[in-house]
């Protein structure tokens, strides 16, 4: 992958490893050619949002929904299948998800993503004010020790950025298998005066939402007796 533009600034990594085992000819291919139409420079990734909000005012506007750390692409391509009006953003540098994700997009000839594969954070940082409709942090790193918690995506400064960028009663969805990262979630969610948490019950967080997909992630740690948390939060006005 390119190196990071000087002019990005670093971040403390969310996540591990960025590239597992060795990409199949198919895979690499696609990494090859697919990835660079779909790649989201933060420069040009803000030209063509800033796009889609300048069209004429009598005309619908597209929404835009943002993916950070789609993982193999699973959300990520029902998602956009299922909402084809909709611009999906996702967000991972694990290379070897991102293939599995493009390979659902030359299967299915979707159009309506693009991908980015560095920190979301250099995106969100490049992106125009109140311009996503909606944001979805799904199975994030855990980062269980505690002298690594630092790196959790989730604080404080991450749902400040993603605030700023976020349409006023847009939608922001966490969720995460982990007890002790669900924990931390909510009492970031409760501190922060951007996002008001909609639960109500014990249901609504171990309820997946109605567009809900189930990952193959999700079925593993299901399975071993890790349940998902799911919490559903809503942008303050600003």
């Amino acid at each position: 992958m390119a190196s990071k533009p000087a002019s990005l600034p670093e971040y403390l990594s969310s996540f591990g490893r960025n590239r597992g085992r060795s990409l199949r000819p198919y895979q690499q291919k696609l990494v090859d050619e697919l990835l660079p139409k779909l790649h989201c420079h933060p420069e040009a990734a803000s030209k063509e949002i800033v796009k889609i909000l300048r069209l004429a005012p009598q005309a619908p506007l597209s929404p835009i929904a943002l993916e950070i750390g789609f993982g193999a692409g699973e959300h990520l391509l029902a998602q956009a299948r299922h909402q084809p009006d909709t611009l999906w953003i996702g967000c991972e540098p694990f290379i070897n998800g991102v293939a599995k994700c493009l390979a659902g997009v030359d299967r299915d000839g979707l159009s309506n993503i693009r991908l980015y594969t560095r920190d979301a954070r250099e995106l969100i940082d490049a992106l125009p004010d109140a311009c996503i409709d909606s944001a979805f942090i799904l199975f994030p790193d855990p980062w269980p020790k505690l002298r690594h918690q630092k790196r959790r995506l989730v604080n404080h400064d991450t749902l400040a950025r993603l605030a700023r960028i976020h349409k006023p009663g847009g939608r922001l969805l966490l969720a995460t298998d982990h007890e002790d990262y669900a924990l931390w979630m909510f009492e970031h969610l409760r501190a922060t005066p951007h996002y008001q948490w909609l639960g109500e019950c014990r249901a609504d967080w171990q309820t997946p939402p109605a567009d809900w997909t189930e990952t193959k992630y999700q079925r593993k740690t299901s399975a071993e007796g890790r349940p998902p948390v799911f919490l559903e939060c809503s942008r303050r006005p600003a």
